[in-house]
């Protein structure tokens, strides 16, 4: 019996059980109380921290057109970033109920709590463990007008080099995929795998958004991996673009 098309749609649909998972608070009493501790510790840090600095940063927007062609008609950008620009990517973007994909552990853990707290949403896999999982209920997601957000070289790198968990979700949505990167003016630049950075109070920042990436549904290997490269080029470019932006503000 073929299902029509009213009934793909519910199909596709999140539970209200699914959608309590991704956007409240997990169960932790698979943890040890020292564990559950740390996690709500961390949760909490992390979330004043990067609220109270955010608060003071002063940002400025360019290619605000691109983030305005990827949601007209109706359309859900795929936000994908690098890793290293989480701090402030968290703060710009917040309460629009975006799904990000955080690692199934200890560190997943108050992670997902903390971007809750400024209203994203959670689904635990990683391209490493339970990534296919994860990618099966973004699309859900997505289908049910959720927009989602990829740190697009994590969670461990190689830095600056995109991964293709997007573009799979592009492919299966057939919504845009929207690169965009966040550049402090001043900011302190952590000895991590990515070079995390964390701005300075007051500083001003720069959001550099590109034109959005389409995938046809049908896209072979080969597509796939040339929209992957116009995806590099295209996070490379902003980069690019911020980095100038940066030194000439460190000038004035």
């Amino acid at each position: 019996m073929q299902v029509s098309a009213e009934q793909q749609v519910r199909a596709a649909r999140p539970t209200k059980r699914a959608l309590e998972r991704v956007y409240t608070f997990a169960d932790l009493s698979a943890y040890a109380a020292k564990e559950r501790f740390l996690i709500q510790a961390m949760d909490l840090a992390f979330f004043m921290f990067i609220k109270l600095i955010g608060r003071t940063v002063k940002f400025e927007i360019a290619g605000w057109e691109n983030w305005e062609a990827a949601s007209r008609e109706g359309g859900i950008p795929i936000y994908t970033f690098w890793h290293n620009r989480i701090f402030l990517a968290t703060h710009f973007w917040q309460k629009r109920s975006i799904v990000v994909m955080t690692s199934q552990s200890f560190d997943g853990e108050y992670i997902a709590r903390f971007i809750q707290r400024f209203g994203y949403g959670a689904v635990r896999g990683s391209s490493t463990r339970g990534g296919s999982g994860a990618l099966v209920e973004m699309v859900r997601l997505m289908r049910a007008g959720y927009p989602t957000a990829f740190t697009i070289d994590g969670p461990k790198g190689p830095r600056y080099v995109a991964k293709m968990g997007a573009l799979l979700l592009a492919k299966k949505t057939g919504y845009p995929i929207l690169p965009f990167t966040i550049t402090a003016a001043k900011s302190w630049r952590l000895k991590s795998w990515d070079h995390l950075q964390v701005p300075w109070p007051f500083t001003r920042a720069r959001v550099d958004i590109a034109p959005p990436i389409y995938i046809p549904p049908d896209a072979d290997e080969e597509t796939s991996f040339a929209k992957r490269d116009e995806l590099q080029r295209a996070l490379d470019d902003i980069n690019r673009h911020g980095e100038e932006w940066r030194v000439q503000a460190m000038r004035s």
